[in-house]
């Protein structure tokens, strides 16, 4: 239980609970009021509450459910396969594994229903050493045993792994590579987001543009480190943000279902064999539509929020 009382704050309940507690975003914090785990002076609010000053507000979060995967038979893209590793072309739109929000329906609950991941002792995240955001698609590799866990793993943390990312981007670029070496952290006004932060961690991202046009560009990214939205984060502090990007990309962008970026190529030794395997996936459907109006000259820019 969490009780504060409203000093300076204003404005609805749900909005100053979000930002009074860390780990609380808006939204649920108004499924919490609507549940009655919130009072003020003693009663129970909406979530459209202005508060005063001098106001008692009682937190009572609800208690947490366990997280555990379970097997949901769902159609999976798998690119390769053995005893040890697999590679899945994850579809935009699909959460790698469950969360608060995303308990079921995630790419781990349809890897459980296609194979055996039971000598893996995680129930949330079983054969998952890397991942990739829900709205871009792409390539991922998947142990299948504890051994081919820590070999990959140990591979992701030496930097020996190979992972490139296609992305439509905004602008128009004055040189045909870079490298952006800049930490990211969370976002002190906005915990959704993530930015670039003085006392972040260590983040670079090398880029090169494949193609240019009237206002967007085709990027090749090549990340060196795998922080979360590092992609996303680190185009948008150069000031070209992924096209379509809900939480980095400005309003008027091209229509989509989310960020234009995919993870094309990816490349890892095999624990078993010790032979390097490389594997690229063209990119979605929606990605090539859009990529081949812009070479034809079509853009279809709009307000997507």
């Amino acid at each position: 239980m969490t009780t504060f009382t409203v000093t300076d704050q204003s404005g609805r309940l749900d909005k100053v609970l979000a930002t009074q507690l860390a780990d609380l975003t808006r939204s649920q914090a108004a499924k919490w009021l609507d549940q009655g785990h919130v009072t003020v002076n003693g009663q129970v609010v909406p979530a459209k509450y202005k508060v005063h000053p001098g106001d008692v507000v009682v937190i009572t979060p609800p208690t947490p459910v366990p997280l555990e995967a379970v097997a949901q038979t769902m159609a999976l893209d798998i690119v390769y396969e053995d005893d040890t590793v697999l590679v899945v072309n994850k579809p935009q739109g699909l959460v790698v594994h469950p969360a608060p929000g995303h308990p079921d329906h995630t790419l781990v609950n349809g890897l459980l229903a296609h194979a055996d991941f039971s000598a893996i002792n995680d129930v949330i995240r079983p054969g998952i050493v890397h991942r990739i955001d829900k709205d871009t698609s792409g390539l991922l590799m998947v142990a299948k045993t504890p051994q081919a866990q820590l070999a990959l793993s140990s591979q992701l943390k030496a930097k020996t792994t190979i992972r490139e990312y296609w992305a439509i981007v905004h602008g128009r670029f004055a040189e045909t590579s870079g490298t952006i070496d800049a930490p990211l952290g969370r976002d002190p006004k906005d915990r959704k987001r993530q930015a670039v932060v003085a006392n972040g961690r260590h983040a670079v991202t090398h880029f090169t543009v494949l193609e240019q046009f009237a206002r967007y560009a085709l990027i090749k990214c090549v990340l060196e480190t795998g922080r979360t939205h590092q992609i996303r984060v680190h185009m948008a502090y150069i000031n070209h943000p992924v096209a379509g990007d809900p939480l980095y990309a400005p309003r008027v962008t091209l229509p989509g279902a989310g960020q234009f970026l995919h993870a094309r190529t990816l490349g890892f030794v095999h624990p078993v064999t010790g032979k390097l395997m490389t594997f690229s996936q063209e990119v979605p459907p929606l990605f090539a539509r859009t990529l081949a109006d812009l070479r034809a000259g079509i853009d279809k820019t709009t307000k997507i929020r």
